[in-house]
């Protein structure tokens, strides 16, 4: 294994192998659990589980008889005469020289069978109605709740990580019949009123259901949505709810209710119920939608139309805006660089400022993209370095084939990002920074160009308007923008925040471009050496 980690490094790309693939394979290797597996294969492979001797009996009653006369004078001579004496330890021997000699006593004929099968009968039936001893302290929660079955209480859940969770006496399915042997009735905010009052020991009268607790799921979600369970009405129990906002890492430990979801937060904190990703849908799907497109679903645009309109995925405009959001599932990763760095934002927040800035500084870890136009090139321009330039056609038969990640047509041209042109600036093995529209997402968010997607959000109002003033005082800006223009770009950029939100690894607030330079630095910096959570389909 260790050899096989030492390759990965320095693996050809000639091999064709995938990074992701790659880093996946890593990711396994280098866990803690393959590594213990691996280990504990490597000591059962070499170890014959064989018996020494199958006289061990007698072995013990000779060291007995040798150490007689040492017992009364020295105390290691008396404790070992007492520990081969012990009742347990001598019948351990003796089962170890029956296993040891093959000494196996033939099956029971048909008639000792059949008195055995009536014995286990029995035995089944005085079971049926179990006493079960738990120990709390008051006002303290078991981790359960309960549902009325046939004029019973049953347990309907056991939250993961409370205390029956982690005594393991209760399971799913058992009745409770009596509380220190009061009947409890069938009323379970009575029993659940009874028991949290209850205090040092407690005895539970059970019929249990014989059902064994599955093991945990590995399943890790990131919420679209706030979720507060005291507001909400559907919950069976408020105090077992797992309140969380959007964007926090739960971890989904239970799944088999449809409706109610067992989690808890990656980072610390006990198990609550949440709404299932069924049940959240289904109260979502009712929710009227909102037309100007300030509620859950986003509404239609508005404002006028510009002169660059862009086309690309403009066919899924429409299905984003009726999209539900709830619960995205991810994957815990290595460090690793990711191949393209997306920056989006509303016209004039700053992403095109930043993203120079980053190729300038750093020009060998990342690269940008050469946008190809049909115009004419001025006698200043050459080929390759702000434009590719190509006819009309050859640009209009490459959009027909799906080769543009984005385009539009300004002033009769056509202008736009080429997709082979992203994998160009990739296989240099340096990261693509784009700053493209927001409906690029749904291409580019795959395991194919791998995003880390940074939102440059407009400040407010004011700010702004000082940020452009000061621009224009110190000559590094000759646009003339209105009170309206700068209205419109803040307008735009809560828009983009409120329909993509849920696509963005990170906001950053461009209040102050320096400073906003320094945010973003930093978060890419981190990708290549903190763990990266990302969606689970770029993996599995």
């Amino acid at each position: 294994m260790q050899q096989v980690l030492d390759n990965l490094g320095a693996l050809p790309t000639s091999t064709g192998a995938k990074d992701i693939d790659l880093i996946f394979l890593r990711g396994i290797m280098e866990s803690p659990i393959v590594r213990s597996l691996a280990k504990a294969h490597e000591r059962l492979e070499d170890v014959k589980l064989e018996a020494v001797q199958d006289n061990n009996m007698e072995l013990v009653t000779d060291i007995l008889g040798e150490i007689s006369g040492l017992s009364p004078r020295d105390d290691s001579a008396a404790e070992l005469s007492r520990i081969l004496q012990e009742p347990h330890f001598q019948s351990l021997l003796e089962a170890h020289d029956m296993v040891a000699s093959k000494s196996y006593e033939a099956p029971p004929t048909g008639t000792e069978a059949n008195s055995d099968a009536a014995a286990n009968s029995a035995l089944m039936q005085a079971d049926a109605v179990r006493m079960i001893g738990i120990r709390k302290k008051a006002g303290e929660p078991l981790g359960v709740t309960l549902r009325v079955e046939r004029d019973d209480l049953v347990i309907a859940r056991i939250l993961h990580g409370g205390m029956i969770d982690r005594q393991g006496l209760l399971h799913v399915g058992d009745v409770i019949k009596e509380v220190n042997g009061q009947d409890v009735g069938n009323n379970p905010t009575q029993l659940q009123d009874m028991l949290k009052e209850c205090s040092g020991g407690i005895t539970l009268k059970i019929l249990p259901s014989y059902r064994d607790a599955p093991a945990p799921p590995q399943v890790y979600v990131r919420p679209h949505f706030d979720y507060n369970p005291a507001n909400d009405n559907l919950i069976p129990c408020r105090e077992a709810g797992l309140a969380f906002s959007r964007g926090d890492m739960l971890q989904i430990v239970n799944r088999e209710d449809p409706n109610w979801w067992q989690a808890c937060h990656v980072v610390g904190g006990e198990t609550g119920l949440i709404p299932s990703q069924f049940l959240e849908e289904k109260r979502k799907a009712f929710v009227p939608r909102d037309f100007d497109g300030t509620g859950i679903l986003c509404g239609t645009m508005s404002g006028k139309k510009k002169k660059k309109m862009m086309y690309l995925t403009a066919r899924n405009a429409e299905f984003d805006r009726h999209e539900l959001q709830i619960y995205e599932e991810l994957a815990r990763m290595p460090p690793f660089q990711r191949k393209t760095l997306v920056l989006i934002g509303a016209q004039g927040v700053g992403r095109r400022s930043l993203k120079n800035r980053l190729v300038l500084l750093h020009p060998t870890r990342f690269g940008t993209t050469v946008p190809y136009t049909s115009r004419r090139p001025r006698e200043e321009e050459r080929d390759g370095q702000a434009y590719q330039f190509v006819t009309r056609l050859e640009m209009e038969m490459d959009v027909k084939a799906g080769r543009y990640l984005e385009h539009g047509e300004y002033d009769g041209n056509l202008y736009g990002t080429k997709i082979t042109s992203i994998h160009e600036v990739v296989n240099t093995g340096r990261t693509c920074i784009l700053d493209v529209n927001p409906q690029a997402l749904k291409v580019l968010k795959t395991a194919e160009f791998m995003p880390y997607v940074v939102f440059i959000s407009a400040p407010e109002l004011d700010t702004l308007r000082a940020m452009h003033k000061a621009a224009a005082e110190a000559g590094l800006s000759t646009k003339q923008l209105t009170d309206m223009d700068l209205k419109r770009t803040v307008d735009e950029s809560a828009r983009i925040q409120r329909c993509y939100g849920h696509c963005f690894d990170l906001t950053i607030v461009n209040d102050n471009l320096d400073q906003a330079f320094e945010k973003l630095q930093v978060a890419v910096d981190k990708l290549c050496s903190d763990p990266q959570w990302v969606p689970v389909n770029w993996v599995y």
